[in-house]
């Protein structure tokens, strides 16, 4: 079953080990901040240094692992129809609307949304790390400049990412005007069969 983020808001859900979460842009040019705990333990928690360590690679596609700051895996990229993503920068917040857009309403943006989806399942905002930034075009430069591009998704475009272990995730479909080209869109998600 397909379910659906509404623009600017974010959920948060039980993956269990083996099931896969896909997550689809339904009209092209929506972003999706991606959160991943431990079931049960809301301090291991995704971790981009760990999974830029360990992969070896910032641009992560179709058979890379996300680590966790345990350094277990925790999520294996199976399917990806994009192959840009961003694991760099922050969730959005109201002091990131304050810093680059002052001349737009302040929205709790990416970070709001996940800090209120995962308070539940006893996940502290301060505990909240960088996400892992789907269908994000953050590109970087030879001197290591870095830009935010409108995302190159079109409508359907998809990663499918298989749980390795109980994980809590957070979801969004985000908030932030430069991320998502200046408009905002819902994002999609399913939870299929778990695969060993």
């Amino acid at each position: 079953m397909i379910r659906e983020i509404p623009p600017r808001s974010g959920t948060a859900f039980v993956l269990g080990k083996g099931e896969i979460l896909r997550v689809i842009d339904p009209e092209g040019g929506q972003v999706s901040d991606l959160i991943a705990c431990r079931q049960g333990d809301p301090c291991e928690m995704l971790s981009n240094g760990r999974t830029f360590d360990y992969e070896e690679t910032i641009r992560l596609t179709a058979g890379n692992r996300l680590w966790s700051n345990r350094s277990h895996p925790l999520l294996e990229i199976i399917e990806d129809s994009v192959g840009t993503h961003d694991f760099l920068l922050t969730p959005c917040s109201e002091a990131t609307f304050r810093h680059f857009y002052a001349d737009k309403p302040v929205h709790r943006g990416c970070f709001g949304n996940l800090a209120a989806a995962l308070a539940p399942f006893g996940v502290e905002p301060d505990a909240i790390p960088v996400a892992f930034n789907i269908f994000m075009n953050v590109p970087v430069d030879a001197q290591g400049r870095i830009r935010v591009e409108k995302p190159g998704t079109v409508a359907g475009d998809h990663i499918r990412l298989r749980a390795l272990d109980d994980l809590v995730i957070g979801l969004t479909a985000c908030s932030a005007y430069d991320s998502c080209g200046g408009s905002f869109k819902p994002i999609h998600y399913a939870i299929e069969d778990r695969i060993p």
